[in-house]
């Protein structure tokens, strides 16, 4: 089966899924979204209120900046691929419970990664630092200390560079976090120029 109809299996199965309670508040699961191919994944934590509206991820103004912090390093979204490790907005934007991460992921961000094989996993956010990292037995405890590290490991069976960055939500709440979360970026560029697009 090609990519392509892996990924809108994924994606038909998230928006219809059932399997914990995040569900009962969506409006519309956000599966994924952008490039098959991509080698470069970045995975948030969960969607916000314009995602759950419009079943995209990153489609607020967090994801203004996004597109912002991708055209400056020279990449745009049809060149990447954006998910989260929940696919359904928690209440009022909550935290997402370990629970419904240890649903979610072995659901479908394991399937993504696995289908898609992207040379890079940017993760977005302490949940997504914290899931991808615990899987080769890194523990994180905030995303403060370990943000714009280079990790070279193979989470999902395969070698990948994963690089843990501020959530661009958290920057647009604390200029400090925004600074950071652009020097997150200019590693990425680093990283992507040292071991090739």
């Amino acid at each position: 089966m090609s990519k392509e109809k892996l990924i809108a299996k994924i994606n038909s199965e998230a928006k219809v899924c059932v399997e914990c309670r995040l569900w009962k508040q969506r409006k519309h699961a956000v599966p994924g979204d952008g490039n098959f191919d991509a080698k470069i994944m970045f995975v948030g934590e969960a969607p916000g209120r314009q995602e759950d509206l419009k079943g995209l991820p990153f489609v607020g103004v967090a994801g203004k900046l996004l597109d912002e912090l991708l055209d400056k390093i020279g990449l745009s979204r049809d060149e990447v691929y954006i998910t989260n490790i929940v696919k359904c907005r928690p209440p009022r934007n909550r935290d997402p419970r370990s629970d419904e991460i240890n649903t979610c992921t072995n659901l479908y961000l394991t399937r993504q990664v696995e289908t898609i094989r992207p040379k890079f996993l940017a993760m977005l956010g302490r949940h997504s630092a914290a899931y991808i990292l615990s899987r080769v037995g890194i523990e994180v405890n905030g995303i403060t200390k370990i943000h714009g590290k280079v990790y070279e490991i193979s989470p999902f069976g395969f070698p990948v560079i994963a690089i843990p960055m501020f959530h661009p939500a958290a920057a647009l709440y604390n200029i400090k976090y925004e600074d950071l979360l652009r020097e997150d970026f200019e590693i990425l560029r680093s990283a992507l120029e040292k071991h090739g697009r």
